[in-house]
């Protein structure tokens, strides 16, 4: 069989794998990229099923990449949408505090968030009632202006075209399959492709093709279902994205209200260990031998209940129960109608990687890789909004 030779050849077309394709392009535009994407299009994963929301980087702590590349990535995700024309909902975010224990969170937030150089600052009550009417708080919540909402498919589609239209080969409905060689893969059609350079954009799938290249050996992807509730009717309970003060233990930010581009309101979402990797909806795409490994860290997990995952499993179980779910909505709030909560969103995956030696949830981003191949393992929210920058620091260290 023939095998097509290429400069780059980049496993997924997900957001990291299509800014990161834009900017070997417009860097070394004589290069021959060629994408490989098992679905039918883009955004078909948690590229497009994530909230839409663009980060501010304050939860960050001021040593991590998240922390930098959020910062700089919301500013970079709003100039792309208003020079192409894309929806962009500027609609800040408050973060409030139910209680005095709360609050020594909030003020860790506005220390993050400063030592970061983000635009964010304690407000009273009487502030946030002039920001967002229908929130309340205990004393104090912190304001983020920067943080805003857009349509990551939207997003996703325009830079896909941009692409397309600039030379790069996008093969949809063909994945990888195997190594077949030192920088040579076999695609799910069979084909053989020998590149310069391999990068795995691959999402949920990271980790197990990393593994082909001799990287990934501490780590595991476990996947988490989040889920929102939909407001469909009467008075909308917000006009800006309204979040708990979070446990900065672990990588999840608590049931919220986000405003999505279009004005919809959502409560969610959940973080429900999932069984499999693509894990939406019944028995769709089950893979037994998947299956069995994912439950066996996620056992593992549950007894050494590492990062608190039990008592994780367990809140995140109820969940599915939506009076208890539109409860937790309800305690960030002055007023709020169950009955316009009557239909969940589509569900999305978080490709969160685990490191098998502690059972830590690595909550920064990971990279591994070599002159021949590059491996993006853990590329969690606020990965969106992270894409910009982030890709840009993998192509400076890893492809230059």
């Amino acid at each position: 069989m023939q095998t097509e030779k290429t400069d780059y050849l980049i496993i997924g077309a997900g957001i990291i794998g299509l800014t990161l394709a834009k900017q070997i392009k417009e860097r070394f535009s004589g290069k021959k990229i060629i994408m490989l994407e098992k679905e039918p299009d883009v955004a078909c994963h948690s590229s497009g099923r994530n909230s839409g929301v663009l980060h501010s980087g304050f939860y960050y702590t001021a040593d991590s990449l998240k922390a930098r590349f959020t910062r700089d990535g919301n500013r970079f995700m709003k100039e792309y949408c208003k020079a192409n024309g894309l929806a962009l909902n500027e609609c800040g975010k408050v973060v409030v505090a139910s209680d005095e224990g709360e609050l020594k969170g909030l003020y860790e937030l506005q220390k993050r968030g400063k030592a970061n150089g983000v635009d964010v600052r304690l407000i009273d009550e009487k502030e946030l009632a002039e920001i967002e009417p229908n929130a309340k708080t205990f004393k104090h919540a912190l304001y983020s202006p920067a943080t805003a909402t857009v349509d990551p498919v939207e997003v996703n589609e325009h830079i896909k075209k941009s692409l397309l239209n600039s030379g790069v080969i996008i093969r949809f409905s063909e994945g990888y399959k195997t190594r077949s060689g030192e920088n040579i893969v076999r695609t799910s059609t069979g084909a053989r492709i020998e590149a310069g350079k391999i990068i795995n954009a691959a999402g949920l799938y990271a980790d197990r093709i990393a593994r082909d290249f001799g990287y990934s050996k501490d780590y595991v992807i476990i996947p988490f279902k989040g889920i929102y509730l939909k407001h469909e009717g009467g008075a909308k309970p917000a006009r800006t994205n309204i979040y708990p003060v979070p446990d900065l233990r672990n990588p999840f930010l608590g049931v919220h209200f986000t405003v999505t581009v279009e004005g919809v309101v959502k409560i969610g979402p959940t973080a429900i260990p999932a069984f499999w990797r693509e894990n939406y909806k019944g028995l769709e795409n089950f893979r037994p031998g998947e299956a069995l490994s994912v439950m066996y860290y996620e056992t593992k997990l549950f007894i050494a209940n590492s990062f608190g995952f039990r008592n994780l499993a367990f809140e995140e179980m109820r969940k599915y129960y939506k009076p208890y779910f539109i409860g937790l909505g309800k305690r960030l709030v002055r007023e709020l109608n169950p009955a316009g909560f009557r239909h969940w969103s589509k569900p999305g995956i978080r490709a969160q990687l685990l490191n098998t030696k502690t059972l830590e949830l690595l909550q920064d981003f990971v990279v591994e890789g070599d002159r021949r191949s590059v491996h993006i393992l853990n590329a969690v929210s606020p990965a969106f909004t992270s894409s910009f920058p982030f890709t840009r620091w993998v192509l400076d260290n890893y492809l230059n």
